[in-house]
């Protein structure tokens, strides 16, 4: 059976952040899947669940992919999400694939705007 591109994959993981439907996230990810961000350093799949999901039912209202660059077995993804409370922001991803499954993100993060203007990074943030 023939695996899904990568692009086919990264559009169906932000499909399910888009309608919060973690089962479609949890089955693109590898068992020993990490993630990295300047908050975490290469937690597990289990870790990601309990810190970084909650985050993404409570605050994002919604995502936007723009563009997906692959390269072998990676690829880098750029995309724009707005907060429930009207803040705006781009990231970029970098993903690891293994055997059809995500084993590893890394993300930058990227400046956010709320109405147009520029909002400094908060020590609360």
């Amino acid at each position: 059976m023939t695996q899904p591109s990568k692009t086919d994959t990264i559009r169906k993981l932000f499909d399910g952040y888009r309608t919060k439907t973690r089962a479609v996230v949890e089955d693109l990810l590898a068992d020993d899947f990490t993630f990295t961000s300047p908050y975490d350093d290469r937690i597990s799949k289990a870790a990601y669940f309990e810190r970084c999901w909650p985050v993404s039912l409570d605050h994002i209202f919604s995502n936007t992919l723009e563009q997906i660059c692959e390269a072998g077995d990676t690829a880098f993804v750029l995309y724009k999400c707005v907060t429930v409370d009207g803040r705006e922001f781009r990231n970029t991803e970098h993903f690891t694939f293994r055997d059809g499954k995500v084993s590893a993100i890394n993300v930058y993060f990227g400046a956010t705007y709320k109405d147009g203007i520029f909002l400094g990074q908060q020590p609360d943030d």
